[in-house]
């Protein structure tokens, strides 16, 4: 369980460092980016749907483990907002919270 939350932590700041650095370059809005590259039908492209993809069920996730309640729903929009970043911090207080109890991690604790 060290071992996790210490690889959380390096993805969290490795993401905070590359995305203060994008945001500086180019700002907050990301949309026609994306946007632009999904319509090329390229490489680029496709890494943002799979990406979407991915927060969807992130977020999803998230939801389902606090029973789709008013505080799951929201953690779950964080969670499909936040990405990655939102993840790691969330992992890292579950985990906690959990006592390293990897089952409750996945369900919650009304399911273990």
């Amino acid at each position: 369980m060290t071992a996790f939350r210490i690889l959380l932590i390096v993805f969290f700041a490795i993401l905070l460092v590359y995305t203060s650095v994008v945001v500086m370059e180019y700002g907050l809005n990301f949309v026609p980016f994306a946007l632009r590259d999904t319509r090329a039908m390229e490489w680029p492209g496709q890494f943002d749907v799979d990406f979407l993809m991915m927060l969807t069920l992130s977020g999803l996730w998230v939801a389902w483990r606090h029973q789709f309640t008013a505080a799951g729903l929201l953690l779950g929009l964080l969670a499909f907002l936040g990405g990655a970043s939102f993840q790691c911090v969330y992992l890292l207080v579950v985990g906690v919270q959990a006592k390293g109890d990897m089952r409750e991690i996945l369900l919650g604790k009304l399911r273990n």
